[in-house]
């Protein structure tokens, strides 16, 4: 698979597992929606009971049904049917409930914060998955930059080995260079582990299976450093986690309109119809015997008094918008200190990758002409080898440099909301 910088994340971006998961919250936050918008839609409920009543209940009667008279002494009479069935339907529909309005604008609000934290994750991938594929072609730079040193102490160890042969060199000059070349050798096998490991974290991060051979079509020496003109119209809202404390306080505003709607009425249309009959045996009670009952109207219930609580429930919630209110401002703060570091460490590390290349430069002209003098005979084994080291030690030095200059570039994107 051959991927550039830019086609990495778009892949991560879709197969990541956070992002997968993110973008399914998202999805379920809309499901919530409509879920609260059922509670304004109609209600309708079917019900039907069969009942065996194996002890009928006694009613005291004190008084003659026909004449109204009372009686001379109390009568216990059983009232009901040993069997009984009834069936029904009932409809309710809401005709005002303030909670209901509010709460269905509080659903379509959280449904913006699970976006906005859908971003966020995308960004978050977005800034690992560039710093791991970062990683990895420095890390292919650095195993070639091994393997042409041990192609060159290879070399310088032939032909060592043929002046010592020919009486030009000692033994002496030739185990001093074999032993750089055996630490090169193990170097380079310790390189080929750590490009493997690091193409292992870019796969990961870009939700790829770990069998998956991967290509990487970006070059390190392609790659645009910061464009200062993208971060000049910065403003807090370009930073996810800014938008994020809106939202939050959003629903906070709402949360207390819900607890003050809570006083208002409640009115509910509602209307049942239902049939039921009775018999003395079970059969009896498919007979054609069955009566007819129905109703319709409005129902309303409002809140008198409950002991303060609402009241108490708002100054919670007006408490907690001002602590969102000072989290701003200290977010606010964050921000300006993140770009301020996140600039500083940009141009330090810019500074410090150029200076290491030149130095690298050096190094390399200095190890030519050190080796140039021992092939004449005008220059010691030591003062090649001593050169030897410092032009690797300027290599590892200027790749170290250029790894962190990249990643400062990163950092300093996401610090002005502009990586992704």
């Amino acid at each position: 698979m051959s991927v550039s910088l830019e086609e990495a994340i778009n892949f991560a971006l879709e197969n990541n597992q956070q992002v997968i998961n993110a973008r399914l919250e998202e999805e379920i936050a809309d499901k919530q929606v409509g879920e609260i918008l059922a509670d304004g839609l109609p209600q309708v409920n079917l019900n039907a009971e069969l009942t065996h009543n194996y002890k009928i209940p006694v009613t005291p009667v004190t008084s003659d049904f026909a004449t109204g008279q009372p009686l001379d002494e109390t009568l216990f009479i059983p009232f009901g049917a040993d069997y009984t069935s009834q069936w029904g339907a009932s409809v309710s529909q809401m005709v005002f409930d303030g909670s209901f309005f509010i709460g269905l604008e509080a659903a379509k609000t959280f449904t913006q914060l699970s976006k906005k934290d859908h971003i966020k994750t995308k960004i978050d991938i977005a800034e690992a998955v560039s710093k791991a594929y970062f990683g990895v072609l420095v890390n292919v730079e650095r195993l070639a930059l091994v393997e042409r040193n041990y192609s060159r102490l290879d070399s310088l160890l032939q032909e060592t080995e043929v002046m010592y042969e020919n009486g030009f060199a000692e033994k002496i000059d030739v185990s001093r260079i074999r032993v750089q070349f055996n630490n090169v050798k193990v170097e380079k096998e310790n390189y080929q582990q750590i490009v493997d490991l690091s193409e292992s974290i870019l796969k990961f991060q870009m939700g790829l299976k770990p069998n998956t051979a991967v290509q990487l079509t970006t070059e390190i020496n392609s790659i645009e450093y910061f464009d200062f003109e993208e971060s000049k119209d910065f403003t807090y809202e370009k930073r996810i986690e800014y938008s994020q404390m809106n939202i939050r306080k959003e629903l906070k505003q709402l949360d207390i309109k819900n607890v003050r709607a809570k006083y208002y009425p409640k009115i509910d249309f509602v209307a049942n119809y239902g049939r039921n009959t009775g018999n003395t045996s079970l059969g009896g009670i498919f007979s054609d015997d069955w009566f007819g009952a129905g109703a319709i109207g409005l129902r309303a219930s409002m809140p008198i008094f409950d002991g303060l609580r609402k009241r108490r429930q708002v100054q919670q919630r007006q408490l907690q918008e001002k602590q969102i209110d000072y989290s701003l401002n200290l977010l606010e703060n964050n921000i300006d200190i993140e770009i301020e570091q996140a600039l500083t460490s940009y141009n330090r590390q810019i500074q410090m990758m150029e200076a290491q290349k030149e130095n690298m430069e050096l190094s390399q002209e200095v190890y030519e002409v050190a080796k140039l003098k021992f092939n004449e005979g005008v220059g010691s084994n030591i003062e090649v080898i001593d050169a030897d080291a410092t032009y690797k030690q300027a290599q590892i030095n200027y790749y170290n440099a250029l790894y962190d200059a990249l990643i400062s570039k990163i950092d300093l994107q996401k610090a002005y909301g502009i990586l992704l």
